[in-house]
């Protein structure tokens, strides 16, 4: 698990293991409020949710200082994952 998030990188790595746990996540939700969609039980236990929550904090801060829109890199990393990006457009192909 990554401890930190010191720059843009950072970011993006910590997007591909959370994509990599399975998890489907949004960069303005709670980690405590993710459920397992199997066996109904929380996705995360508590320290690991706190872990992942003060990580995104990070990746905000990270995101605002270096002008970078933490809900682009995040989309686009999930349809790289996903394979999705040979059908939808990523947010960077949109710059102009």
């Amino acid at each position: 698990m990554i401890n930190s998030i010191q720059n843009v990188d950072d970011v993006t790595a910590f997007s591909k293991l959370l994509f990599a746990e399975g998890c489907n996540f949004h960069p303005d939700d709670d980690f405590h409020n993710y459920i397992n969609s199997e066996t109904k039980e929380p996705s995360y236990t508590f320290q690991d949710a706190e872990l992942r929550n003060n990580l995104m904090a990070q990746c905000f801060e990270v995101c605002e200082r270096s002008g970078t829109d933490i809900y682009d890199l995040t989309m686009e990393v999930y349809l790289k994952e996903t394979g999705l990006s040979e059908f939808i457009p990523l947010p960077s192909q949109n710059l102009e």
